[in-house]
């Protein structure tokens, strides 16, 4: 669940992640749900354009992609004039998806909430909670929604609660194992972050780089904002 464009922080990840040659980068898990539809139906879990950092199927593109139960997720932030923070991004406040609204991509039961760890200062990860604050959300259909990374103590969900495509869940952040503010979206089989197989998330109706997607993946390199 790392990160992100434009700055230093990045060329770090990039290095780490992909210290070979192209030739040499991890194959992509190899799934049986490649062709999975997915149930559930999904909205983009926030409010204005966001921008696809890591996602789609290949290593690539997407390094979640080397990963049984994150197979198929996203890294998404904001961009403005190709930079995701003001100034130096020396401070999360300087990101421009830091505190930003987060939703319930469908409908569902909240099973699982972390909501006490502090966020890092950019450019640090905290490997001891990887997921960093969380919401998982059952969908009731063998379908699990895992939203990665909130501020600390920005969830205004519980365990328990049910909730509505598009409720309020809490605020972007930088907890966990990040290296500045993002959020980390990804579906699968189980409730267990660690144990599960990863499935193709497909959103409904919302505009990437300016053309209307009735349902479908967003890609790398793709602006993407909801259009329910």
């Amino acid at each position: 669940m790392k990160n992100l464009v434009s700055s230093t922080i990045v060329a770090f990840i990039l290095f780490t992640v992909f210290n070979c040659s192209n030739d040499d980068l991890p194959d992509a898990y190899a799934s049986d749900y490649l062709n999975y539809e997915t149930k559930t139906a999904l909205e983009l879990p926030f409010e204005d354009t966001w921008w696809v950092f890591w996602g789609g199927r290949g290593v690539k593109e997407n390094y979640h992609a080397a990963h049984r139960e994150q197979r198929f997720a996203l890294d998404l932030v904001q961009r403005i004039n190709g930079s995701t923070h003001m100034g130096n991004g020396s401070k999360n406040e300087d990101y421009y998806c830091f505190g930003k609204r987060l939703n319930a991509p469908g409908d569902g039961k909240i099973i699982t909430v972390v909501n006490d760890v502090y966020d890092n200062i950019p450019g640090e990860f905290n490997a001891s909670i990887p997921t960093g604050n969380l919401v998982v959300i059952d969908h009731e259909n063998g379908e699990f929604s895992f939203l990665a990374h909130f501020k600390e103590g920005s969830i205004v969900v519980s365990v328990g609660d049910k909730v509505l495509k598009g409720q309020e869940l809490g605020k972007t952040g930088n907890s966990g194992n990040s290296s500045e503010p993002h959020l980390h979206y990804h579906l699968q089989t189980t409730e267990d972050p660690f144990n599960g197989e990863g499935l193709p998330a497909q959103f409904q109706n919302y505009y990437a780089n300016d053309i209307f997607v009735e349902r479908g993946e967003p890609m790398q390199n793709e602006s993407i904002v909801n259009d329910n």
